[in-house]
């Protein structure tokens, strides 16, 4: 595992954007494992100013993202793809049909869950999967369980992810119950994960899936058994390693 300690948020971010822009160039046509959530939001930022000044071209690349509420339209605004149409697709020339995000209006999330895993299998495996952290250790909404969850499913959030996630939305009582996610075997196979991290507030979560048992109660601790790990966060969020 590479750790990089930057020195905040903004710093960390333009690290996280310039491993995801080293990818791009050295593989014009590489699979992309993208995440959402507040934590990426700085680095896509930085990825479309340096498309606009003309140092990246997203044209070949494919995008897979991790997960997408249950029962929220792809024109909410707070679904996932709206995230990322938001935040980088619309903003750079990525083809709108190498970009995928699962279908949150899907009448059956099972089958959609087996739709999405038949895409990644045929794009996959992954080159650079981008993950973040919640505050329990998910990584994309694969939260604490008695077991590591294989591929695309169906979650029950946890109601610690439901009030993190509520800032987002009028109410708690707005927030979705449901996500589909990319498993944990799923992400386990890209090629090479980054995980970025910021905020005192996920020191301690940091500390325990870095230095702590490899457990599926703390889902990311997990990811000491990857063998190609990059960490990026401020000095806040790895105050404890």
């Amino acid at each position: 595992m590479r750790i990089y300690v930057t020195e905040d948020y903004n710093a960390m971010s333009r690290r996280v954007a310039n491993i995801l822009s080293a990818q791009v160039i050295l593989k014009p046509d590489c699979v992309l494992g993208l995440a959402t959530g507040s934590t990426p939001v700085g680095a896509y930022k930085q990825l479309v100013e340096w498309y606009k000044k003309g140092d990246l071209d997203f044209s070949q690349v494919r995008s897979i993202n991790l997960d997408e509420y249950v029962g929220l339209a792809p024109t909410h605004d707070q679904s996932y793809r709206y995230f990322m149409q938001s935040n980088l697709f619309d903003h750079v020339n990525i083809v709108p049909a190498n970009t995928n995000v699962p279908n949150g209006l899907a009448e059956d999330a099972a089958e959609e869950c087996r739709r999405y895993n038949e895409v990644i299998h045929t794009l996959g495996p992954i080159d650079l999967q981008l993950l973040g952290m919640g505050h329990n250790g998910h990584i994309g909404f694969n939260e604490p369980s008695d077991v590591f969850e294989l591929e695309t499913h169906v979650v029950n959030l946890t109601e610690t992810t439901i009030q993190a996630n509520a800032r987002f939305f009028a109410s708690a009582d707005e927030v979705p119950r449901q996500a589909m996610t990319m498993g944990i075997q799923t992400i386990m196979q890209a090629k090479k994960v980054l995980v970025a991290v910021s905020g005192k507030d996920k020191a301690e979560i940091v500390k325990k899936a870095f230095t702590g048992p490899v457990t599926p109660n703390v889902p990311a601790s997990i990811l000491q058994m990857h063998p190609d790990v990059i960490l990026v966060g401020d000095k806040a969020a790895l105050s404890l390693l």
